[in-house]
């Protein structure tokens, strides 16, 4: 039997092994690729949490200047300012506004039922309406062809919408059955805000780095630009449609509107919008005169002219004073988009990435603006010159 030949060191069982002198893949580039991948990979599975994290994001944002002046007071405690920052957040903002939600959706309830049981029997034409001069007579045709019938409001719904009235209906219960997972979200934000106030400064300057590399001339002015632009939209645009929500509600309730709290809170939503409060304040006043009470449609229409006259003079130049100020076709389609991709996030998420677009656009323009400056500077010091000689040239070739 023979015995078996050792291995050389430099020998394989198929030909000799040679060095690899050059990889496939440069390893730079690798790492780039895998890179990409991983953060690929790290989208697709946290994608659930892009809607919390990005919510807090925008209020560090808008809220970093207040932010800054709680870390000088506790003397730079980092924890201990973020804390506070939360807790505050809490006091002043989520629990108002889910006092007022609650208040809502009790009021939105009478709403529902009214319209199951106009569905279920019909209903006569209300007086006030059948009343309103110049187009009384054709609302109370339309209200009777319409929903003076048993099934109307269903038939709108589903001429509308494509849906039946039980379909919404199941859907209203869905959606309030998801209250659970709204308590997540808000849990998790809250979290994301609380390392957001800690350690934002340390990030921010890590995506510094990051940035010089990607645009070394560029990333310092939309770096700046950027944290303004945020800040100076959701504060004029939250504060803005908060107060206008409160006050007008306020009003509402003292005019002695249905449902002053929903009414409010809609008229701080269509405050997101520009020309959204004027319209709801209007329509209610129009409700009040036509409803027999004329002196309270005056004084409440009234009253909304003169608030939105002093938010727009006063208020809003100073809280919307960042280097962004939106035209209203930008914030329409930021508003709209917003609200189509992220729901009610989409209310601020839209115009803010609006409003940095239009922020890198205007950087843009302005660096071609002074490229052009600094060329037309540049002719006219060698225009001159380059005539002269030109000119002497034509002499001599003439001579």
């Amino acid at each position: 039997m023979k015995r078996a030949e050792i291995q050389k060191p430099g020998q394989r069982l198929f030909g000799l092994s040679t060095p690899l002198r050059a990889a496939v893949i440069p390893p730079l580039s690798a790492a780039r690729w895998l890179l990409v991948l991983i953060v690929a990979a790290g989208v697709y599975f946290f994608h659930g949490f892009l809607f919390p994290v990005l919510a807090a994001l925008v209020i560090a944002f808008a809220s970093w200047p207040l932010y800054r002046r709680l870390l000088a007071a506790v003397g730079g405690n980092r924890t201990i300012a973020a804390t506070l920052a939360i807790l505050f957040i809490l006091t002043f903002l989520v629990v108002p506004i889910a006092l007022a939600g609650t208040y809502a959706i009790n009021e939105l309830r009478e709403w529902v039922v009214w319209a199951i049981e106009t569905n279920r029997h019909g209903s006569a034409t209300p007086q006030w309406i059948a009343t309103m001069p110049v187009i009384g007579e054709w609302l109370n045709q339309q209200w009777t062809v319409n929903l003076g019938h048993p099934g109307g409001i269903g038939e709108l719904i589903q001429m509308v919408s494509g849906s039946n009235i039980g379909t919404i209906y199941r859907g209203a219960l869905a959606a309030g059955g998801s209250a659970f997972g709204l308590l997540l979200t808000l849990l998790f934000m809250l979290i994301a805000l609380f390392f957001a106030y800690r350690d934002g400064e340390a990030f921010a300057a890590q995506v510094d780095r990051l940035g010089e590399r990607i645009l070394p001339t560029r990333w310092e002015r939309i770096s700046r630009v950027v944290p303004a632009t945020i800040s100076s939209t959701v504060t004029g645009m939250t504060v803005i449609a908060i107060g206008e929500g409160l006050v007008l509600g306020v009003a509402y309730w003292l005019a002695g509107v249905p449902s002053p709290v929903t009414l409010g809170a809609l008229t701080g939503i269509m405050a997101l919008i520009p020309g959204g409060a004027p319209l709801s304040f209007s329509l209610v006043s129009i409700y009040l005169a036509a409803s027999g009470k004329l002196f309270a449609g005056l004084a409440l229409f009234t009253w909304g002219a003169v608030e939105l006259f002093i938010v727009d003079k006063t208020l809003r130049p100073k809280l919307v004073g960042g280097p962004i100020k939106l035209p209203f076709l930008p914030t329409f389609f930021g508003l709209i988009g917003g609200v189509k991709t992220m729901g009610f996030l989409g209310l601020f998420i839209g115009p803010v990435l609006m409003a940095l677009l239009v922020a890198i656009w205007r950087e843009w323009l302005r660096e071609v603006e002074m490229m052009d400056e600094q060329a037309h500077g540049a002719d006219e010091e060698n225009g001159p010159p380059r005539i002269e000689a030109t000119a002497e040239a034509r002499k001599i070739q003439a001579g």
